[in-house]
């Protein structure tokens, strides 16, 4: 049955397009800026050519040409990548056994560390970098690469999520593995991460996403340019003379891509792992 489209959808569907363009035309006039010369960036601004790249095709990937030739935007690149993996994988394993303890096993004060581990939610991430940042000093990994990777790996949230999923899985499906003579290691991973597929994909696109974008605690840590994360080179670039602002767009749309690719691949998995989040298996 065809549903009758009254004022009201037409509303909403107004207000998703209003939405919508908030979002977009930002984006697509960095795009279409990368894809001019200098000099044509902040020409008709006020006119919808603003979002229409250069008559000259041969300035579409010019600007891309010569950003590349300035900076080394490959190393940054392949270091974002290295992060957001390496981040991603360890934060799947360090959250998922956390969210297993915490739903399949039983140990004193179960219930009021899972309470704590809640409260932290509350708490900006902003407040804890400088005692973060001290104990790395202390320990003498200012300026290597872990010090981006580890610090952050465990999160509350994606510990609460395993949780969920982890105990919508039936004890019966846990006690026939023990009684077949399986680990407690065998059983997490040959059952319980198999069975929360959802939630591994949620937490690895976030966690992967999260690093990729994450500027202020690598600038921090680091002070080496050649172990920059894109991120933190776009601050070098957009402050390196001269300053070109197509070149900078074309430095932001870099960096943007992979995101909207891995987004639009993982988005099916990252809606089943939130959506079921507080139910268990979707």
């Amino acid at each position: 049955m065809k549903k009758k489209v009254g004022p009201l959808m037409i509303f909403e569907y107004i207000l998703l397009f209003i939405l919508a363009a908030l979002f977009i035309f930002p984006m697509l006039w960095m795009i279409v800026s990368a894809m001019k010369s200098n000099a044509e960036v902040y020409t008709n601004l006020s006119s919808f050519k603003a979002f229409l790249p250069s008559l000259n095709p041969v300035n579409w990937f010019k600007t891309y040409q010569e950003v590349i030739e300035r900076f080394s935007i490959w190393t940054y690149l392949l270091n974002s990548i290295f992060y957001g993996i390496t981040f991603a994988g360890g934060s799947i394993i360090v959250n998922s056994l956390a969210g297993f303890a915490f739903a399949k096993i039983n140990f004193t004060g179960k219930k009021v560390i899972f309470g704590f581990l809640l409260a932290l939610l509350i708490i900006p991430m902003e407040t804890v970098l400088i005692p973060q940042f001290t104990i790395v000093n202390t320990l003498g990994l200012v300026n290597s690469r872990i010090a981006v990777i580890l610090p952050a790996m465990a999160s509350a949230f994606n510990i609460y999520l395993f949780r969920n999923f982890f105990i919508a899985i039936p004890e019966e499906i846990i006690e026939s593995a023990k009684i077949d003579g399986a680990s407690i290691v065998k059983i997490f991973f040959s059952i319980m991460l198999p069975m929360s597929k959802p939630a591994v994909a949620t937490v690895g696109v976030l966690s992967f996403i999260g690093s990729w974008n994450d500027y202020i605690w690598p600038l921090m840590v680091l002070t080496d340019k050649s172990k920059f994360s894109m991120q933190v080179a776009i601050t070098t670039i957009n402050t390196t003379q001269p300053v070109y602002i197509n070149q900078v767009m074309a430095v932001l749309t870099i960096s943007t891509i992979p995101l909207i690719i891995i987004y639009v691949v993982a988005q099916k998995y990252i809606l089943q792992g939130l959506g079921g989040s507080g139910t268990g298996i979707k």
